[in-house]
């Protein structure tokens, strides 16, 4: 397999680094990372990177950025205090310390919180995502680094896509040295949940498959594509070189589908044929060619449905898109969201604040413990002025994404990976939870600020220490004609 890992050259960054790359690869370990125990061991890892996280690369943009997670950081904060503290500023007490201090007789200090103190614990999985997402910004704001964070969400994807076909057809009882009480019938992987699983076998396929297209191209002789001679072109690349990588993203693939995960199969699907026409846009006919991309996408992801998505195909059938109960859910979620709109109900409690909403429609069996929709859910705990800002940072980080994608001439693999998996994620989580899954969230956040960090064009007029000119990155060269007469000066004085 012919990885895009450059010579490595000990800086004071590099652990910074390497612990960043550790975590994305081992956080969809134990489980999908969903305990308080693996959460605050990732937090202190991410910790502890961001002290010795690398400043040199960043510019302006980039420091606009982290200054605008700053403000998301400030409104959290706040709404933490409201809802921890005992006498918050401006958030009303919750009506249910009264009601409970008037039933039993004595005394209850209210909180603007149904469940006192769990704000604080629930602060472990969203500290996190912000601490992944700015040493992503950090770390990749060099182009070297960001490659090797993708490569290696890719290729422990692909490990973790292999685990979990082989344990489902050796031993499918058992996640890891636990059993496995959920989803006997579906590849899960390390996670819990099969549509998270789903996600995330989706997310590296997505990835696998634009470092595939992207080393293809660059075998390609270096104009637009033929599409006659294209057959030909590509028998010129050396089958051992590409089949590795070929069969990585088929085994991510095979997971995916053996997930039998609707919304995470026909996400993920999606967001490879988006991505495939955006990555080829250049080469395509001028008037046609993104139409006939998009239809023979759409062709080849409905005969792969059909070839190794035979159970997704019949729980379409017969379930349709959406459960009648997760809509039934949604609309008790609105009505908690309705009675608590300024500061929700505490951070953490959806689980208390549910039941007394919960709607007749919904099955009697087993405890919502989410609304599987993480911006109702969202905003049913921190309230809707704290969810509208989330939901703006998102919109300009997707925006940012997509000038990283259509402005630069090289390097737009990473923003477009960024890109296509933000939005599988984001859809996803509208359906379902995949961004409250730490063992998911923390691997692309910082995925997502590698490509926000190269979605900017690199510094220009950066100086050669050995002769003393300046390149552009990205752009052409000084030529040995150039430089040589540039340093015959110093050389003559050292001579």
């Amino acid at each position: 397999m012919r990885l895009w890992l450059p010579k490595i050259r000990w800086s004071w960054s590099l652990p910074a680094a390497f612990i960043l790359f550790f975590v994305a690869a081992g956080a969809p370990f134990p489980f999908g990372s969903t305990n308080d125990l693996s959460i605050a061991f990732w937090c202190l890892c991410l910790g502890i990177a961001v002290t010795f996280a690398p400043t040199r690369d960043l510019r302006r943009p980039h420091l606009w950025l982290v200054a605008g997670i700053g403000v998301i950081v400030a409104a959290y904060a706040f709404v933490l205090h409201e809802q921890l503290s005992d006498h918050p500023w401006v958030a009303p007490f919750q009506p249910i310390w009264k009601q409970a201090s008037d039933l039993l007789g004595v005394p209850i200090a209210p909180s603007a919180s149904i469940v006192k103190n769990e704000a604080f614990f629930a602060l472990g999985a969203p500290l996190a995502n912000i601490l992944a997402i700015v040493l992503g910004i950090t770390v990749g704001a060099d182009c070297e680094r960001a490659r090797r964070l993708l490569w290696v969400i890719a290729i422990s994807g692909a490990a973790y896509a292999i685990y979990g076909v082989l344990s489902f057809l050796i031993e499918p009882t058992m996640i890891l040295w636990r059993d496995k009480t959920a989803y006997l019938g579906s590849v899960t992987g390390t996670f819990i949940n099969r549509n998270t699983a789903a996600a995330y076998f989706g997310s590296c396929a997505v990835i696998w498959m634009l470092l595939i297209l992207e080393d293809a191209r660059r075998r390609l002789p270096e104009r637009h594509i033929e599409w006659r001679r294209l057959s030909l072109d590509l028998r010129t690349i050396p089958p051992k070189e590409i089949l590795p990588q070929l069969g990585c993203l088929l085994i991510c693939l095979m997971a995916m589908f053996m997930t039998t995960s609707r919304a995470g199969v026909g996400l993920s699907l999606l967001a490879m044929i988006v991505a495939f026409t955006l990555f080829l846009r250049k080469d395509l006919p001028p008037r046609t060619g993104i139409w006939i991309s998009l239809g023979t996408g759409l062709a080849v992801a409905l005969g792969l449905l059909q070839l190794l998505g035979g159970r997704v195909s019949s729980r379409f059938d017969s379930q349709g898109l959406v459960d009648e109960g997760r809509v039934e859910a949604w609309k008790s979620t609105l009505r908690i969201i309705a009675d608590n709109p300024w500061f929700g109900t505490g951070m953490g409690t959806f689980q208390w604040a549910f039941p007394p909403y919960r709607s007749p429609n919904i099955s009697i069996r087993g405890v919502w413990d989410a609304a599987h929709s993480t911006p109702l859910e969202l905003a049913s705990e921190v309230g809707i002025p704290m969810a509208l800002l989330v939901a703006l940072a998102w919109a300009v980080m997707l925006l940012m994404l997509a000038k990283g994608v259509f402005g630069r001439r090289r390097d737009a693999i990473i923003p477009l990976a960024a890109a296509a998996t933000a939005t599988l994620s984001l859809l996803h989580s509208c359906l379902d939870f995949t961004l409250q899954v730490p063992g998911y969230s923390i691997p692309f956040f910082a995925l997502f600020g590698a490509g926000l960090a190269q979605s900017f064009r690199t510094r220009e007029g950066r100086p050669i220490p050995e002769t003393g000119a300046t390149r552009r990155r990205g752009g052409s060269r000084p030529t040995t004609a150039d430089a040589v007469p540039r340093a015959m000066p110093e050389l003559h004085k050292s001579v």
